[in-house]
């Protein structure tokens, strides 16, 4: 490639949830942008395969064993890594990361173009002042820079553009958004939602998920056909991801250069300029080292990569790291808790069942530590799940045999009920990441040691949902009532986030208001790593509508000539 051809305006690095929208807005706004994604490139009519049945693949769905084992070790943890969807997840052995002593860390990746964006939960929660204003008030961690009135116009931006479907509640915890038609609650599920709405009033509210799945056709989209295995791939487009949705109107602009199998080594900085200049790849396939030069830097590698990126881009200014005067940088990492909750059965309804595979669940928003304060722990958690009956699937765990067995499972079980919890964890510096010095991946670039643990905070929250999702279902004359805590490490939640905060501080902060790294103005982070904390909501949409948001002023900057 010529000198001149890899010289560009912009360079995403990243091709996912946060690179798909910096790369749409950026050309958009006018800017030549090359967007750098270290994996494949994706064929929908190959890859995606969400009407494969079990029976027809090679290992009825439960994969191969002993590749998994092999490969995927890590990846294999999580409920979408599948025979269908284990190729949209990376090899381990070929990236690896090493974790603290007693401190298990599950890194959940997806190297492709999309990136997680393919196989993710679509759950879409804006957050309020309740979240922003959090560090203030309780003293972890530094100050937001931004409020929800600084954000609120793009999440609605980005709302209106990917479609959201939802329904309006009215609570100040979870503002509402522009929502297309609200997918509909079973009727265990409706049971359940009136009978909490007559026992606690207003504070606890079951409503149907938000999610980045289309109920109505958008913008050239079909809405969903409630085939129910997303992260296989939609081959309809009919939920959010990069691939079929931003992506494509960053090339509808004649702006956009897209190249794979490019896995970024460091962000090159200029002394004399004090800038960032390019970026320096190695070719996944070749393993050649390669040069990219740029006006401006956006890295949307996901919240680890673009942190491990920054802290191998050493310089003489910079010797821990790519804008770490605050020496914040790899610190502060969060993800949320989830498994505390209880499931139950709900009596009735057993002359009826559902039709389709809705992709989507029930959401309680948080009520904890809304009002008053919880005297055993800080912040608060939601729950997802819902209510189903089980098909012939459970004889695998019954007890049962010959044709009597076989005839009772023709019926579905009974419907059960689950409330599972998803919690928010504090910012602390003592849960950080660090270069390993004697790890690195399969192209030679040193590798993560990651050090994080939950804290008393997060297991007090986690125990507090397991008692009050089991009050709820006894409230509402569940039977068979059993709450649980599960073991989950940190990472599985797959929401990781936080060390390149924004603050407020150029001392206690790795990036501003705008995700514009204080030390050096032509570079942004606006995946989860910049997030200052991580309230209790899924997070996507706040990375989404934190890009579009830096997108722009990145670009009116640079108009100013202030980049």
């Amino acid at each position: 490639m010529a000198a001149a051809a890899r010289t560009f305006d912009a360079i995403v690095v990243g091709s996912g949830i946060s690179g798909g929208w910096a790369a749409k807005e950026l050309c958009e706004r006018g800017l030549s942008t090359l967007v750098l994604e270290a994996g494949r490139p994706i064929r929908p009519e190959i890859d995606y395969v969400e009407h494969v049945p079990p029976w027809q693949v090679h290992f009825r769905g439960l994969g191969d064993r002993r590749a998994l084992e092999r490969d995927q070790p890590i990846q294999k943890h999580c409920y979408a890594c599948d025979e269908w969807s284990g190729k949209f997840f990376v090899n381990d052995t070929d990236n690896p990361y090493t974790t603290a002593p007693g401190k298990p860390f599950d890194w959940i990746r997806g190297r492709q173009v999309g990136g997680r964006s393919i196989m993710w939960g679509r759950q879409v929660y804006r957050w309020s002042d309740l979240d922003f204003e959090a560090n203030a008030k309780d003293g972890f961690g530094v100050d937001w820079p931004i409020r929800y009135a600084d954000i609120a116009p793009w999440y609605d931006y980005v709302e209106d553009f990917i479609g959201i479907s939802g329904e309006t509640l009215g609570l100040p915890q979870l503002p509402d958004g522009k929502f297309l038609p609200p997918m509909q609650l079973n009727c265990a599920e409706r049971w359940v939602r009136e009978r909490l709405a007559g026992r606690y009033g207003g504070e606890r509210v079951v409503t149907i998920g938000r999610c980045a799945i289309l109920t109505k056709a958008h913008r050239g989209r079909a809405a969903c056909h409630y085939c129910g295995t997303c992260e296989r791939g939609c081959i309809t487009y009919s939920y959010f991801n990069s691939v079929h949705v931003t992506l494509p109107a960053a090339r509808a602009t004649g702006r956009l250069t897209l190249r794979p199998y490019s896995v970024v080594h460091s962000v090159i900085f200029d002394e004399r300029k004090g800038r960032a200049t390019g970026v320096r790849v190695i070719d996944a396939q070749t393993k050649q080292p390669l040069e990219f030069q740029g006006r401006v830097i956006f890295l949307c590698a996901s919240a680890l990569e673009s942190t491990r990126i920054l802290l191998n881009s050493k310089s003489a200014s910079f010797p821990t790291g790519l804008a770490n005067s605050s020496g914040e940088l790899g610190r502060n990492l969060m993800d949320h808790t989830m498994g505390g909750g209880a499931n139950g059965t709900i009596p009735g309804f057993e002359d009826r069942i559902e039709r389709g595979d809705r992709p989507n669940g029930i959401y309680v928003p948080r009520y904890r530590n809304v009002r008053d304060q919880h005297p055993d722990f800080l912040r608060g958690y939601a729950f997802q799940g819902g209510a189903g009956r089980s098909g012939w699937g459970r004889g695998s765990s019954q007890a049962g045999f010959g044709p009597g067995f076989k005839h009772a499972l023709r019926t579905p079980g009974p419907w059960r009920f689950t409330f599972y919890g998803f919690g928010e964890c504090l910012p602390r510096p003592t849960n950080y990441v660090e270069p390993d010095p004697e790890t690195v991946d399969a192209w030679g670039i040193p590798a993560l040691k990651i050090h994080c643990e939950w804290s008393d905070n997060e297991r007090k929250a986690l125990q507090d949902m397991s008692v009050t999702a089991a009050e709820m279902l006894e409230a509402v004359g569940a039977t068979d009532v059993s709450p649980f805590v599960n073991d989950n490490p940190p990472g599985l939640t797959i929401h990781e986030m936080g060390t390149a905060r924004m603050g407020r501080d150029p001392k206690t902060s790795v990036l501003n208001a705008h995700n514009q790294a204080h030390d050096v103005k032509n570079l942004f982070c606006t995946d989860g790593a910049c997030m200052t904390s991580s309230a209790n909501q899924n997070p996507s949409i706040t990375y989404m509508a934190l890009t579009a948001r830096a997108a722009a002023y990145a670009v009116e900057a640079m108009k100013r000539r202030e980049l």
